[in-house]
């Protein structure tokens, strides 16, 4: 483990250059799993922060005049290296997140792949040329770079979410000056050494690690250099940002809270409902916007759907997310299990029955255990609030529409699962929801080659796809008489 952390570079990432945070403070990285120091690291002030849009700043002109394919062919480079060494990825992932090490393989691959889609997107660029209507003009487009760009990255996708904002910004030309999450910052420190072995300038890629968030951010937010905003987070945190980013009027986009419906119709097939209730509960330890967060079930099946689902999270091993055979790692922080748990006591005072888990264990780090309830009342916080842990509340429904109004009874708009052999239902269904992504009969929903985001109050913008580009791209318009 020491070897591994001692290959991290443990300062900003400034203009091409490893430096210390003014004043020379540090801040303690910890494992989630036993609480113990992983190392010391740079604890970067706004004055830091400053420095670090300066650089961004002056590397703006330079990088978006550069190649197409040459900004194509450092983004491949990165794809390769990070596959190639995606085993020390995933173990510095885990070793700062608590995800187990298959889990955080599969992080290391599936954020490597924004780097792979957009090597090939940053060369389909376009513009138009076309005719006015009434033919005496001719109307020209070109896509231009949005320009410097500030990126707030969550602690529970430390690769795969610093991957899906970098790699468009690189294709598209624009620089960046990168804020981790302090819990889990050593990974991005590692991307950023990384993109500076395969040949990216100095500059385009800054990053500044800080526990005063708000502190170093705002007022970079507030300045008149920066042309963008991208965070992932809590809905409240992205509320106040997009209030700052309105000043300058920056391009924004918020990948925020969610608070997704699993819907099980009476036609399903129980075998794949179990298996993607699974997925989307579990990934990540149920700390994902896109995690389950309410299973309405239909009458007819729940008895069962819940019987299995319980039998299937009961089997669950939970420790250390480094050891072999362990399923589940811990949860980020003591905070963070303390509010899951009060989650699932209110709906236990509330008449719900835990069918497996919800008890803390003893001893040190900050597991929880897989657990599903039933017969939860609507009125239970664990359906409004975001759980972000391993809390699958289940609720029963009799018809389509009921399960449509419960699911989209919700501030929320991120992603809905919908499990049902009947394919107009499903069509039915996936139009009447009021999110932006809807897995069908499966699971899982993130891909980098699709448009990534939601609604209401789940934010805005997309991320991957085609789509994910043009959010680092302005469009200029050229009228030419003839």
């Amino acid at each position: 483990m020491a070897d591994l952390i001692d290959t991290v570079p443990r300062q900003l990432l400034i203009k091409g250059e490893w430096v210390d945070a003014s004043g020379g403070a540090t801040f303690e990285v910890t494992n989630p799993a036993n609480d113990e120091v992983l190392t010391r690291i740079a604890d970067g002030t706004p004055a830091d922060g400053e420095r670090a849009l300066a650089a961004a700043a002056g590397a703006q002109k330079e990088w978006a005049a550069t190649e197409p394919r040459v900004r194509g062919e450092i983004l491949r480079s990165a794809f390769e290296l990070l596959t190639e060494r995606a085993d020390d990825f995933a173990r510095l992932m885990t070793l700062e997140m608590g995800k187990t090490l298959a889990e955080a393989k599969g992080e290391v691959g599936y954020g490597a792949e924004f780097f792979r889609w957009f090597s090939e997107e940053a060369v389909r660029i376009h513009g138009r040329y076309a005719a006015a209507p009434a033919g005496s003009s001719r109307l020209i487009t070109m896509k231009a770079p949005v320009g410097p760009t500030l990126m707030i990255t969550p602690w529970n996708f430390p690769l795969a979410m610093g991957t899906r904002k970098i790699g468009p910004a690189i294709a598209a030309g624009c620089t960046m000056v990168v804020k981790p999450a302090h819990e889990t910052p050593l990974t991005m420190l590692a991307l950023a050494a990384l993109m500076e072995e395969v040949g990216l300038p100095p500059g385009v890629l800054n990053v500044v690690t800080t526990t005063d968030s708000g502190g170093v951010c705002e007022p970079i937010i507030r300045d008149a250099r920066l042309r963008k905003l991208t965070f992932t987070g809590s809905t409240a945190v992205g509320k106040v940002l997009v209030a700052q980013a309105s000043e300058q009027l920056l391009r924004v986009s918020m990948e925020l809270g969610g608070n997704a419906p699993f819907i099980v119709f009476g036609d399903a097939d129980l075998d794949a409902a179990v298996d993607g209730a699974m997925l989307a509960k579990m990934r990540n330890i149920g700390e994902a916007c896109t995690s389950a967060n309410r299973f309405l079930v239909h009458s007819s099946v729940a008895e069962e759907f819940a019987a299995r689902f319980a039998e299937r999270m009961g089997a669950l091993t939970v420790g250390d997310g480094t050891h072999d055979g362990v399923d589940v790692g811990p949860l980020i922080t003591e905070k963070a299990r303390a509010g899951v748990h009060e989650l699932v006591e209110d709906a236990v005072s509330a008449g719900a029955t835990a069918l497996v888990g919800g008890t803390v264990p003893e001893g040190p780090g900050h597991f929880y255990p897989p657990t599903v309830l039933v017969d939860v009342p609507e009125t239970a916080r664990v359906f409004r609030e975001e759980i972000f842990g391993p809390v699958a509340p289940i609720i029963t429904f009799d018809s389509e529409a009921e399960a449509i109004a419960r699911a989209n009874d919700t501030e929320y708009g991120l992603v809905a699962y919908v499990f049902s052999r009947g394919h107009a239902r499903v069509l039915r269904v996936s139009e009447a929801l009021e999110f932006g992504m809807v897995g069908v009969n499966t699971g899982i929903v993130s891909n980098p080659a699709a448009p990534f985001g939601g609604v209401k109050h789940s934010g805005f913008g997309r991320e991957g796809g085609f789509e994910g580009i043009e959010e680092y791209l302005e469009t200029k318009y050229v009228g030419s008489a003839l």
